[in-house]
């Protein structure tokens, strides 16, 4: 596309007086502090914007608005010149930008991929806003964001998603785009944004036992370095479902193992790399990660770590801790494969989230003002046995709560000895729906609390649903499992003062575009009265 055509195209996209506003010249904007090799009027022959915009971390006062400057995604470096520009910013609070409130400029530099966190305060509360970028003479697609209501506010409602799980080559990203179509306060991402291997080339392969030929393709070989985690994460933003959930509310993420390397645990890998080699690999797939996400400058890795778990209130309705389940967690027993670990899970220094996460979430899982309390993270709290398909053994997932006992009896007996009936908890990563009452070691009582857990997006390709032996063991041993299915989806929660209602939606098909959603099941949580109900 031609410099006159870009220009054309932002004045119509923009209006003469945004578009002259947003294109005047840059020097005065960084003032002393512009970097000696800024390139202040970039000039693209492809749209730089093909990655789309994103915003997350709401707060009552602001969050953060993300986009990234790629016109050759793939390439190396996305096809930019290695210097830092300008992009200039704007938020309104109308979709049509006739009120913009704030705009600015900042800076996309080559060290973070030219990706741009602008993090925003001072906003009114309990409300949504539009923003757009532009970069030279192009102009990025429209998003939506929100802030959160006031501390303490009342607030009688608040809708969300819960999603992850989305392999490339196993399926189009169909129910991201019937989250976009959902009216939601956010959403949250729980993990396995991408997938770190390799092509698994063309021809026919069996997934779990079924055959299976890759729907799209991963790009080379196994991600390794800080460009390969870069190319793998602008393959997969570049699905224009994905992105449209991304413009359509705000995001709160977390990674779980697949954006670094399946199944790790703080600096092990499943490999056997020595640690000191795998932390390398590690930090690259963290900068990746952080590089393009809509997170805060406090999440920005330093010296190999991640500011990851954190929380957020709406109003006195609802509080979420968002969980870090991979950092700081001891090693999985037994190699990370399911087994019958016996009294090795029960061991009390095995941890989950470690000594001061822990404590964090204590801290905060206490009674107070909020009618509800959720707990978001990764992986399964159920600790639901199963039943292996060669030898007939049940066994248990080492990678998920049920190997990490004795930090599961911590944090459900924490949960009843303060007297909580309002903690529900969300996670995923099985590939499946389960919808869960928990109970201490899965004993007999009444529940302590209770789990939807959102099956993928697309890994697992169509699935079975529930006509599969797996299924049916898993729910004849788990008498407190009250749903579970293998089909691709979400789940869609709707808290409101008095119910916490969990929808499990599902596509019938992932390897075919655009199929509807529907509900496979419905649960409801009364405040004050832990366990699932039918809905």
């Amino acid at each position: 596309m031609t410099h006159d055509n870009n220009r054309r195209r932002l004045l119509r996209a923009l209006g003469a007086g945004a578009a002259a506003t947003l294109l005047a010249p840059f020097e005065h904007v960084f003032a002393q502090d512009a970097p000696r090799n800024l390139l202040t009027d970039p000039r693209f022959d492809r749209d730089p914007f093909q990655l789309g915009v994103a915003s997350g971390e709401p707060a009552a006062d602001g969050f953060v608005l993300w986009t990234r400057l790629a016109p050759q995604p793939l390439e190396q470096g996305g096809g930019m010149v290695m210097r830092p520009m300008p992009v200039a910013w704007e938020l309104a609070e109308d979709e049509g930008f006739r009120h913009v409130v704030r705009s600015g400029h900042a800076l996309a530099r080559p060290e973070l991929a030219h990706t741009v966190h602008v993090e925003l305060e001072g906003l009114a509360p309990g409300r949504p806003y539009w923003y757009r970028f532009v970069a030279g003479d192009a102009a990025s697609p429209i998003g939506r964001s929100a802030t959160l209501p006031a501390a303490g506010a009342r607030v009688d409602r608040v809708r969300f998603a819960v999603a992850g799980c989305q392999h490339y080559e196993e399926g189009h990203y169909t129910a991201w785009r019937r989250i976009a179509e959902e009216p939601l306060d956010f959403v949250f991402h729980y993990g396995d944004y991408l997938y770190e291997g390799a092509d698994t080339g063309p021809g026919e392969r069996l997934m779990n036992g079924r055959p299976f030929t890759p729907l799209r393709r991963h790009v080379g070989g196994e991600i390794y370095s800080l460009d390969d985690y870069r190319r793998r994460h602008a393959l997969y933003r570049g699905d224009r479902d994905l992105q449209a959930a991304h413009a359509s509310a705000p995001w709160f993420v977390s990674f779980d193992d697949h954006e670094v390397d399946n199944n790790w645990a703080t600096d092990r890998d499943q490999d056997g790399t020595p640690p000191e080699l795998f932390l390398l690999r590690r930090a690259a797939a963290f900068q990746a990660y952080y590089e393009h996400m809509p997170l805060r400058r406090r999440a920005m890795p330093a010296n190999g770590h991640m500011q990851m778990f954190r929380r957020a209130a709406w109003g006195d309705l609802l509080t979420a801790h968002f969980l870090d389940t991979r950092q700081y967690r001891s090693n999985q027993i037994n190699g990370d494969r399911d087994g019958d670990f016996g009294a090795a899970t029960l061991d009390p220094e095995r941890t989950m989230l470690g000594a001061r996460q822990e404590t964090w979430l204590h801290d905060g899982l206490r009674p107070d003002d909020q009618r509800w309390h959720a707990v978001a993270q990764q992986v399964g709290l159920a600790n639901l046995a199963m039943r292996r398909g060669d030898s007939g053994e049940v066994v248990r997932s080492s990678d998920q709560w049920s190997g990490y006992l004795a930090a599961r009896r911590r944090l459900l007996g924490h949960i009843h000895d303060a007297g909580m009936g309002n903690v529900v908890t969300v996670s995923g990563d099985a590939h499946r729906h389960f919808a869960s009452d928990l109970l201490q070691d899965n004993g007999e009582g009444a529940p302590i609390s209770c789990e939807f857990l959102a099956t993928s997006i697309t890994s697992g390709a169509d699935g079975v649903g529930e006509d599969d032996d797996f299924t049916r063991n898993t729910r004849s041993l788990n008498p407190h499992l009250k749903a579970m299915t293998d089909k691709r989806g979400y789940v869609l929660c709707d808290v409101t003062r008095d119910h916490w209602r969990g929808d499990l939606k599902i596509l019938d098909r992932v390897m075919t575009p655009d199929a509807p959603a529907r509900t496979h099941a419905s649960f409801v949580v009364e405040h004050g009265r832990p366990g699932l109900q039918p809905g």
